[in-house]
């Protein structure tokens, strides 16, 4: 799974006119699901969602969670996440996963972070939808399975390109 967070005052979501999902402040997910995911997959970067330290207290830019705010999140489906654009000038989507297992996972990574008790608002799957929203920082992060799965520090003797 990939999610880009990006840090909002304020977030909503219409689809064919009507708002179909609204937020204060907190922060927009915008979901993709590839192929290999699975719901523990969910699960991790939703409970990595609700644990950030992405808003200010005492002066400290980024202390404390969407929780200890009384953020919200905006969860949105976003195939796109996965196009493949290093052959030619149209994006390939064959790394996204097909409709109804990435709509699960969508909804799985939605429901993960109600049981951390906070407030989600959505946007229709497979819809076509308009996001508006209002940067804060701007603060925008990306949260990927593989990524997370990876050491955060280097080995000794390991090349920063690695």
């Amino acid at each position: 799974m990939r999610i880009v967070l990006q840090r909002v005052t304020a977030a909503r979501v219409t689809v064919d006119g009507h708002i179909v999902g609204e937020i204060g402040g907190g922060v927009v997910a915008l979901v993709g699901v590839t192929h290999t995911d699975t719901a523990a997959d969910a699960e991790r970067l939703a409970d990595k969602t609700a644990s950030l330290r992405l808003f200010a207290d005492r002066g400290r830019p980024f202390d404390r969670t969407l929780a200890e705010v009384g953020g919200a999140v905006l969860c949105v489906s976003q195939f796109t996440l996965f196009g493949d654009v290093r052959r030619g000038n149209r994006p390939s989507w064959v790394q996204a996963a097909a409709a109804e297992p990435a709509r699960q996972l969508v909804d799985a990574y939605a429901a993960r972070l109600k049981y951390h008790e906070l407030i989600v608002a959505t946007g229709v799957f497979g819809a076509h939808m308009h996001i508006t929203l209002d940067n804060d920082g701007p603060v925008t992060l990306i949260l990927d399975t593989d990524e997370l799965a990876r050491p955060r520090r280097r080995t000794a003797g390991e090349h920063p390109a690695t």
